[in-house]
């Protein structure tokens, strides 16, 4: 115990030693009555308005701040499609987008024909909007009657291979046409745009199914 004690003692006198010789000396440098030059903001004066106020604010809530950090941006309006005149521009792009299937079909002895399902059904609504319109619409001509040297009823195809090399076209990537007023000329190796009312829906001749899109023709505008 004497050995402990006496250790103890001789530490506290050490670090007693230690202080005084640095924390607690007075500046060799500095008289005593001389003038000390004070710098800084005295400890008590007031705070600055705008620190006041900073340090007053209420932060935003965390929850606020990740709703508006992570909320989706508005969807853009969709465009709205051209216009030719009056007449709405229609591209086969749109009139062939979907998957049409010919539907299966039955005769019956006295000439009836059944359809196990209807093809108005496959046509997505945002294409039977269109019936009764007047559109514009680009594509190949298939020539099908000509009078006078004038085509008077045609098909106007999607692709033109459908009516220059025997690729057999879908249902959906052609409109049947009958010019409503004389025939126009016959053009067969470029894209015209024909004029007219588009009719969506079955079209049936002899009780068969032949097509869902007619177009009563008015005008034709030829390639430049």
């Amino acid at each position: 115990m004497k050995i402990i004690f006496t250790a103890a003692v001789t530490v506290i006198g050490t670090l007693g030693l230690i202080i005084s010789m640095t924390g607690c000396s007075r500046n060799p440098q500095t008289a005593d009555n001389a003038p000390t030059d004070l710098r800084g903001e005295p400890i008590n004066s007031p705070m600055p308005a705008a620190a006041s106020e900073a340090t007053n604010a209420v932060p935003p809530a965390p929850a606020v701040a990740e709703a508006e950090a992570t909320a989706p941006a508005a969807p853009a309006s969709p465009a709205a499609p051209s216009i030719d005149g009056g007449y709405v521009s229609v591209a086969f792009d749109k009139l062939a987008s979907f998957d049409f299937v010919i539907p299966e079909e039955t005769v019956s002895t006295n000439g009836i024909v059944t359809a196990a399902t209807k093809a108005d059904g496959q046509i997505p609504q945002s294409i039977k909007s269109l019936h009764e319109s007047l559109v514009a619409l680009r594509g190949f001509m298939l020539p099908l009657k000509v009078e006078g040297g004038l085509v008077s009823e045609m098909l106007l195809m999607r692709d033109q291979s459908m009516c220059c090399y025997g690729k057999v076209p879908k249902m959906n990537e052609w409109v049947s046409i009958k010019m409503a007023k004389k025939g126009v000329k016959a053009v067969m190796d470029q894209p015209v745009t024909v004029y007219g009312k588009i009719h969506i829906g079955e079209i049936r001749e002899n009780g068969y199914l032949v097509g869902i899109y007619r177009l009563d023709g008015e005008k034709m505008a030829e390639p430049e």
